[in-house]
């Protein structure tokens, strides 16, 4: 935590001045763009008739957050080599998604993820619906709750830890931007928040990247060796093992982040909702590849920055300003453009913050919405304009529960709590899709014991490891009830996950599903209803 401020007041006063220019134009925008009719498709889905360019664009600004642009330039600054291979995994998580999930997915879904289950499993349809809306609401209130607290931190590189006060209007400003946008502005509005803010992040990562490597004559080996010699660890630097090395334990735990990292995106929530919006499977192809392009300049770039810091700065003034390193992209910022580029940047941050949060709460109230009240309350007898009424004011729910959250764990971790969110998805959520799309025994009873049982292992792992006691940076560090070692429950819970939904559906002794079922869904998801 830092305690002091780490950037000039007057970087503050422009980032305010650029922050509000942005959201009054992009919310403008949205609401010129939201859904003018009672129709859940348009409100779910938004104009499907957008360009692989424009949807690719949408799928970035979904994904990316602010952890990119701040925690991972840290990660670099402070530990190399490792910070690089994590960034590394941002970029393969896609081709992931590309190769297994987008289009099956694409051609079998039809607002969300339990459509898609339900045309599978039509007889157990509801059980399955209420557990994923239980496992879409712990994940996208986590990473929710992160990029709010995330805002906090942002704050406080500028003004040190703020006051309570502060604190509160932070979060709520923030959290109320965020409803306007998901519950009025439905997927139009979210999607045009995240295509601007998707091209201002990689402009803005590759134009400050581009000025780090002028500095150094367009010469990497240069910027390698000054960052290797201003790290204080030498060659270690570039070097595996400066951070997630030496015990096995570290090991462990670097295997475990990148499991839920490279898993964890093909089943969050918000990710997957962006996959059912383009019109066509050929035109989601190209939308993943322009995605994992566009993910894949700004990681580039992201790696850059990092090496920058500390190559500029050196890793030792990081440190004394944030441990964390998450200001390392903000004094490389200041070092190199002064007060202006430090407010472009940290307007950038905020712009970041308040798009992924705008995805996840549509995300979760679509899920409630249509999931959990149309299908299973009302049992697909509610009308459209009921489902979209209710889907507004889940918005807003979830945008108050994640603000009082936030403000309770504001000193919390994170990156902790997205990468805990990634570890959920991955262990819940992609076992009971790559059984539904796959494997013909699949039964309710396997969805189940997967979505139920991958929570509560990935729950209950967290709780009892370092990041809620026993560390200086747990949540409780004068306790001591850690008995898992790592950081993150993925390289356990995921195979639980998994083989939970296999037990499941082995020992389902029930009746199956009608003759036919699995067939007819195997042609819709191999030829689908558009191509």
């Amino acid at each position: 935590m830092v305690t002091a401020a780490a950037i000039d007041d007057s970087s503050l006063q422009l980032t305010f001045v650029l922050f509000l220019t942005v959201v009054v134009i992009t919310l403008f925008t949205a609401l010129l763009t939201a859904p003018q009719r009672d129709e859940i498709s348009e409100f779910y889905l938004g104009n499907r008739a957008m360009s692989p360019l424009r949807n690719g664009l949408a799928m970035c600004g979904d994904y990316l957050s602010a952890a990119t642009l701040l925690g991972s330039t840290g990660l670099v600054a402070l530990t190399g080599y490792d910070g690089l291979m994590y960034l590394g995994g941002t970029t393969v998580a896609w081709m992931m998604v590309l190769l297994l999930i987008a289009e099956p997915l694409h051609r079998t879904g039809k607002f969300t993820l339990g459509d898609t289950v339900a045309l599978r499993l039509p007889r157990q349809q509801r059980p399955v619906r209420v557990a994923l809306a239980v496992c879409i609401l712990a994940i996208t209130t986590l990473y929710l709750v992160a990029q709010l607290v995330g805002s906090v931190a942002l704050l406080t590189q500028f003004t040190g830890v703020p006051s309570g006060t502060t604190r509160t209007l932070c979060v709520v400003v923030i959290g109320t931007f965020v409803i306007l946008y998901a519950s009025l502005g439905g997927m139009p509005g979210a999607t045009v928040i995240q295509i601007i803010k998707a091209v201002m992040l990689i402009v803005g990562v590759l134009f400050t990247a581009g000025w780090v490597l002028h500095r150094f004559d367009w010469n990497p080996n240069a910027l390698l060796e000054r960052a290797a010699e201003r790290s204080g660890t030498g060659v270690t630097f570039l070097e595996p093992g400066l951070r997630y090395g030496g015990t096995v334990s570290n090991k462990l735990d670097f295997l475990s982040l990148e499991l839920a990292i490279v898993l964890g995106l093909a089943a969050l929530p918000h990710v997957l909702m962006r996959l059912l919006a383009p019109r066509s499977s050929s035109v989601l192809r190209s939308s993943v590849l322009w995605a994992i392009g566009l993910v894949g300049a700004v990681c580039f770039g992201a790696g850059i920055l990092g090496l920058g810091a500390t190559a500029l700065l050196g890793r030792d003034t990081i440190l004394d300003t944030d441990r964390t390193g998450n200001a390392s992209v903000l004094l490389l910022a200041h070092e190199l453009g002064g007060s202006v580029l430090t407010a472009l940047l940290t307007c950038l941050a905020y712009l970041t913050l308040l798009a992924v949060a705008v995805g996840l709460t549509l995300a979760a109230a679509s899920s409630l919405a249509h999931d959990l009240y149309s299908e299973v309350i009302r049992k697909g007898r509610a009308s459209e304009t009921e489902e979209l009424t209710v889907a507004r004011l889940s918005g807003a729910v979830i945008g108050i529960l994640g603000m009082l959250l936030a403000l309770v764990a504001w000193g919390a971790n994170t990156a902790t709590l997205a990468f805990l969110a990634f570890a959920i998805a991955a262990s819940a959520i992609l076992p009971t899709i790559i059984y539904t799309l796959f494997w013909r025994r699949f039964s309710a009873k396997g969805a189940l014991l997967s979505l139920y049982g991958g929570l509560l292992c990935s729950v209950l792992l967290a709780v009892f490891s370092p990041v809620v006691s026993s560390a200086p940076a747990s949540f409780y560090p004068e306790a001591d009830f850690a008995w898992f070692p790592l950081q993150n429950p993925g390289i356990v819970s995921i195979p639980v996950g998994f083989l939970l939904g296999w037990l499941g559906t082995v020992l389902d002794k029930g009746p199956a599903e009608e003759a036919g079922t699995h067939e007819e869904f195997e042609v819709r998801m191999l030829v689908g209803a558009d191509d």
